[in-house]
């Protein structure tokens, strides 16, 4: 899919920070790094980010950054025109890189969660489903994490303002927990963890508590999930635990991950 390079603005480059279905943990993440964002901005237009500044800029922007997933028409549509506007645009958390939490609903009658939530159901214009950014146009970035990291954050703005390809590691979460020397959860107290699928970026701030691993960041980009599963099993947790482990954050990017295991089991 080809799409129009937007032209430069003479001066500093351009950057917009959007929202659509979300917490707005992830903008929060980027209003964290504050000394950081400052020696940023020295650098960058801030043209566009409500959660910071009730002044709007209009684009075309040099880099966007855009939090949340699709849920609507409407938001369907303001994202073709965000992309439109944007030389680069990079989604920022699991929302707008999986669905987010709010996929659940893909999996189930949004109708009927109208009628529980709302009092007057008929006033909620909204999609059957929860999308990522990726399912409607083109992303030149995807950075993970519910919320995301601070330093990854910061790592993909500067890559992309310096037009090289942010360093973001991809391994799993396990990989982290051995760079920081924290003993296996699951190898030690047999407590369950989905570490070894898991993409890194956290910290492994979990485990280094005796917790497992949730899969906030998603699906590394190599996993053995039929591996794992057995490990699951072994520590006490049946199908049903398993699969609500699996399917939180980043419900619609496991669950991808489970049907692709599913197509080469043999019948």
């Amino acid at each position: 899919m080809t799409r129009p390079v937007q032209p430069r603005k003479p001066g500093r480059p351009r950057l917009g920070v959007f929202k659509f279905a979300s917490c707005d943990g992830c903008q929060l993440t980027l209003l964290d790094c504050e000394d950081e964002l400052l020696a940023i901005a020295e650098d960058i237009e801030v043209a566009h980010f409500l959660e910071a500044s009730s002044d709007i800029g209009r684009g075309p922007y040099d880099l966007s950054l855009v939090e949340g997933s699709i849920t609507t028409a409407e938001d369907a549509e303001r994202i073709r025109r965000i992309r439109a506007d944007s030389r680069h645009l990079v989604t920022i958390g699991a929302c707008a890189t999986a669905g987010g939490v709010q996929a659940l609903r893909n999996y189930a009658d949004v109708a009927e969660y109208l009628q529980v939530v709302y009092a007057r159901p008929d006033y909620i214009a909204t999609l059957a489903t929860s999308t990522p950014i990726s399912a409607h146009v083109p992303v030149d970035f995807e950075l993970r994490g519910c919320p995301i990291d601070r330093s990854q954050l910061l790592e993909v703005i500067t890559a992309f303002l310096a037009g090289r390809k942010p360093g973001v590691p991809n391994h799993s979460v396990c990989f982290s927990c051995k760079r920081r020397g924290t003993v296996c959860v699951t190898v030690a107290h047999g407590t369950p963890c989905l570490g070894p699928v898991t993409h890194a970026g956290c910290g492994a701030i979990c485990p280094a508590y005796g917790r497992g691993c949730y899969g906030c960041f998603g699906p590394a980009a190599t996993t053995n999930l039929p591996a794992l599963v057995p490990l699951m099993h072994r520590d006490g947790m049946s199908d049903e635990e398993i699969g609500r482990c699996l399917h939180t954050f980043n419900v619609t990017a496991f669950t991808a991950l489970e049907d692709a295991v599913g197509e080469e089991d043999p019948p």
